[in-house]
């Protein structure tokens, strides 16, 4: 199939001339996760990982995609022609690198100019230039191959009430203008998702676990333009926008907006989310400052409404977890059960709590050597029975009206080998270090990435990943800017200083190809503690309640300290979920929450 679909794109790239085409994972606002109209790498390569570009030449093809899908690519590419170029790693060249070894003097370039960003589109644009070629940026080639394609989204948009915002929109459009007055500027384009819906407190359903609205938008000093298919919205988001004096214009039409900008116009936007055909409409009298959206940091920083709430789902989603949890080890054994079973089990669990709305993303369930995939889904063909033995690691989230929630455990069903039990203690000791940390103000995850990665780093181990990633308030479960990473990776923009309000996930692990997955993670509030004469001092907040498996644990390898943090977590835990089990779940949790 993969074959045919390819050779169906080349002799489209034929008849226009067409001698490399590009594929990236995006929709029209480079959202990490899309909506199946998006999914057109996935289409033309068969991988379904999040991540990944495809790059298919007259005679080849390639699909680049990072550590997380390393084993998932190599799987699902197998059979299809397309080579897989594992990004970051020793030898291998990046998609540009690629690109200009392999389009020839006076050569064309194309891909949609919709789905690929300004900066990147620039980068291709400079290639082309330097071999004196030609870009073909106005159609996609995709759809003109996939015939069942699915249909745009159009789901209903719907209002976020400021009890759970903690902001009203018409505050959030102030402190945006505040920013374009010090830049000087006419206009901001705004155009990731997630920033939209975060300016206008409205949430949808057009992507798959990202209660996101398919929209642009355009602030002006004064006036405002929201670009939408408009019969998503009800009367009540209707009226706040006339209030707000937000004009509403057709989806499409931003395109033609933006071309007919006045002369000398200055405008805010960020090239690296912007999609380069919008930046290419402007006229080109038009300046353009190329910076971070101001909402960004704005949403990224949650309000104590916010943070308030959050408290609350994690919770409900604890109670759910531990639920879970309880089920799962008092079973195992005794009924059948599969790692789509438990998957099922987990999310009828959340589903019971107050203030639900959707899980934040597919569940992980791995069994054994399937959790050595990072980013793992079971199938019905892959789907593992669960046995008493070994480890199955869940990284599961939930949507709540009260925020979204990321949780990662890792759970013996029974014996386990000394090395696993050694590398679940080591990734333990990594997650704990991290959460426990203190430092002053003016760092970012680069600085403390250390502290989770030492202990693996001791023995020669790594995992191909950020330790951890900025949490949305209901909305994706990657926000960033703030992150924990060892290096930048600029694509990922998670290199932010560490500010009062961000929350960010704690998640370190061990991955051995065939054997087996390790993976702790809770979600970290950052916070400020005791300012004195070199500064002011931050910390952390552990705001996910739920147990880290005491079967899995070799205290013999902890340092004292090590284990009061954990004592420390476990007796929170315990008191933040006992009050809503049943008398046999407390009685289990107070086994697997007691002291070491």
């Amino acid at each position: 199939m993969i074959k045919r679909r390819l050779e169906a794109l080349r002799q489209l790239m034929l008849e226009r001339n067409i001698d490399i085409y590009v594929v990236p994972t995006s929709d029209f606002h480079e959202s990490e996760y899309v909506g199946d109209y998006f999914k057109a790498r996935t289409f033309i390569t068969g991988f379904t990982g999040s991540a990944g570009t495809a790059v298919i030449t007259k005679t080849e093809a390639g699909l680049w995609t990072d550590g997380r899908y390393f084993i998932q690519a190599a799987n699902q590419l197998e059979g299809s022609t397309i080579e897989l170029f594992k990004m970051g790693e020793e030898g291998v060249p990046t998609v540009s690198q690629y690109i200009k070894d392999k389009l020839q003097e006076g050569g064309c370039l194309g891909f949609d100019g919709r789905v690929i960003n300004a900066t990147l589109g620039d980068s291709f644009s400079t290639i082309v230039n330097e071999k004196n070629g030609s870009l073909k940026v106005d159609e996609d080639l995709i759809g003109m191959i996939w015939d069942d394609r699915p249909l745009l989204s159009k789901e209903p948009a719907y209002a976020l009430d400021v009890k759970y915002s903690g902001k009203l929109s018409t505050e959030k459009l102030a402190d945006v203008r505040k920013v374009m007055e010090e830049e000087g500027v006419d206009y901001h384009i705004l155009t990731s998702l997630d920033d939209i819906a975060w300016l206008f407190n409205i949430r949808g359903n057009d992507a798959k676990h990202f209660p996101i609205v398919l929209s642009f938008a355009i602030i002006g000093k004064e006036e405002a333009h929201f670009f939408v298919q408009e019969d998503v919205l009800n009367e009540a988001i209707r009226m706040e926008m006339k209030n707000n004096k937000v004009q509403i214009h057709n989806y499409e039409d931003i395109y033609t907006f933006v071309s007919q900008l006045k002369d000398n116009t200055k405008v805010l936007l960020t090239k690296g989310k912007v999609n380069f055909r919008i930046v290419n409409n402007l006229p080109r009298t038009v300046s353009i400052i190329d910076k971070m959206n101001p909402t960004t940091p704005m949403k990224a920083m949650k309000n104590p409404v916010e943070l308030d709430n959050i408290r609350l789902a994690h919770i409900r989603d604890g109670v759910a977890f531990t639920k879970f949890m309880y089920w799962l080890k008092t079973n195992i054994g005794k009924i059948p059960m599969t790692e789509i079973d438990a998957s099922n089990y987990l999310a009828k669990r959340r589903e019971e709590q107050p203030g639900f709305i959707d899980l934040s993303f597919d569940t992980i369930c791995a069994y054994e050597a399937n959790a050595a995939m990072m980013h793992y889904s079971a199938t019905e063909e892959s789907n593992a029975v669960l046995e008493p033995k070994g480890f199955l690691l869940v990284d599961s989230g939930g949507h709540y009206f009260e925020g979204s929630t990321d949780i990662t455990r890792t759970m013996a069903l029974g014996p386990i080998t000394d090395k696993q039990r050694y590398h679940f203690t080591l990734v333990l000791r990594s997650n704990l270090n991290l959460a426990s940390a203190k430092f002053l103000y003016g760092c970012c995850g680069q600085n403390l990435d250390i502290l989770s990665r030492g202990p693996l780093w001791e023995i020669g181990l790594d995992y191909r990943c950020g330790t951890g990633h900025g949490v949305g308030y209901l909305l994706n479960i990657h926000e960033a800017p703030n992150g924990f990473r060892w290096k930048i990776v600029p694509e990922r923009n998670d290199s932010a200083v560490l500010e009062e309000g961000m929350v960010t996930t704690d998640e370190p692990g061990v991955y051995l190809e065939g054997e087996y997955g390790i993976r702790t993670e809770n979600e970290l509030i950052c916070k400020k503690a005791e300012k004195t004469e070199y500064g002011q001092f931050m910390e952390f907040e552990a705001v996910t309640y739920a147990p880290i498996d005491l079967d899995a644990i070799d205290p013999s390898i902890m340092t004292e300290r090590e284990k009061k943090v954990l004592n420390d977590y476990h007796k929170m835990v315990f008191e933040k979920i006992s009050p809503f089990l049943t008398n046999e779940e407390v009685e289990w949790l107070k086994k697997y929450t007691a002291a070491i």
